[in-house]
């Protein structure tokens, strides 16, 4: 096991099990961000690891970032931000050759959903929900969720379901190519270790290859599009909306964007 208590990884049969473990709802805040990133560069020089297994402790994946944090903070400045959390996990994520599946035992929102969204492969519980969140508190798309989405669920879905923030259902994410397994509830954790060790034994060489011409084929503006995504993120954050919508989130009522 890790020494982090946020981040928690242990290697089973070749598979690093990365678990994000912040109760409530697993949100990132600096420190897990820093584990995180850590423990998929363990991934990467390990020979011991040969898939990874990305999921969360409890009934949720994660609710992406923490908002409290940044109200710690006098000025924020969300492009330096990205550039040091979410931009480099996202990248490190793609630039991994070895295969990495993201095991979404719960609801996912936010930078989070694009951290799911940048695995190679996604398997969700039943019960799981799927949910943009930004422009619910007044941001724009940021890790990569612009461009991985509309290529997973199409340009109209992913306008719609990020404009309105309502949920997207496990069955709709199934049907929509946006997660590859549905698992029941009830022994999910099992069942998604079971197919990383399936991944483990394969030609993880030949794998990771792939993932290159993958990358090239589909994927090759992903660093500019991150850039690019921090850039209008630092926009929208210095926006009346954001504001709104944050100070609404801590009041636990409807946002009235004006």
């Amino acid at each position: 096991m890790s020494n982090s208590d946020v981040v928690q990884t242990e290697i089973q049969d070749g598979v690093l099990v990365i678990t994000l473990n912040r109760p409530k709802v697993n949100a990132f805040n600096l420190e897990m961000i820093a584990a995180a990133q850590e423990a998929f560069k363990q991934a990467r020089r390990d020979s011991q690891v040969r898939s990874v297994l990305l999921t969360g402790a409890g009934n949720v994946f994660s609710a992406g970032q923490d908002v409290r944090d940044f109200q710690q903070e006098e000025e924020v400045s969300f492009r330096k931000h990205l550039q040091r959390t979410y931009n480099p996990l996202v990248l490190q994520i793609r630039s991994l050759e070895k295969p990495v599946l993201a095991a979404v035992n719960g609801a996912v929102s936010g930078a989070a959903l694009g951290i799911a969204l940048a695995c190679d492969l996604r398997m969700a519980s039943e019960q799981a929900r799927f949910f943009v969140g930004f422009l619910g508190i007044g941001l724009s798309l940021d890790s990569a969720v612009s461009l991985l989405l509309p290529a997973l669920i199409g340009l109209g879905r992913a306008s719609e379901y990020a404009f309105t923030n309502q949920p997207i259902s496990a069955q709709q994410a199934l049907d929509w190519g946006l997660v590859n397994r549905l698992a029941p509830a009830i022994g999910f954790q099992e069942r998604a270790l079971e197919w990383a060790k399936e991944l483990a034994a394969g030609p993880i060489r030949a794998m990771g290859l792939a993932k290159r011409d993958f990358n090239k084929a589909l994927l090759g503006n992903l660093e500019q599009v991150l850039d690019y995504e921090a850039h209008i993120q630092e926009i929208a954050g210095k926006g009346a909306e954001h504001h709104e919508g944050v100070q609404a989130f801590l009041d636990k009522r409807p946002a009235k964007f004006i």
